[in-house]
């Protein structure tokens, strides 16, 4: 039974952390250049990574935030692009790789708006 529970909590770390939060806007209330909003999309993305964060053993990057998360959201309310307004991610390369000695939990976010 212990390997059982063990097993479940090793399993379940090693899934990823994302969340995405939005909020419906109309075009009275935001003004994007050329294009008609549709919501306000925010995604982050937790990692985990291993030994100085060489080993990804949950991905956590812009792409992930950027593609798979604003982008599909956007794509499921009705929106045919992002209006990308930030993008930031944990630095894992010089001095930021000490962050990560054993392990590393690597967070990456990005805010945009979805328009038509």
């Amino acid at each position: 039974m212990k390997k059982a529970i063990v097993s479940a909590v090793v399993a379940s770390s090693l899934v990823a952390c994302t969340s995405v939060e939005t909020a419906v806007v109309s075009g009275n209330e935001i003004s994007v250049p050329g294009a008609e909003p549709i919501a306000v999309i925010q995604g982050t993305a937790l990692g985990l990574t291993a030994i100085f964060h060489v080993i990804d053993l949950v991905q956590s990057d812009l792409d992930t935030v950027v593609n798979k998360l604003l982008v599909a959201e956007a794509k499921a309310m009705g929106g045919n692009k992002v209006h990308l307004l930030t993008a930031g991610t944990t630095p894992r390369h010089g001095i930021f790789a000490l962050t990560g000695l054993i392990i590393g939990f690597p967070v990456s976010g990005a805010v945009g708006v979805a328009v038509k």
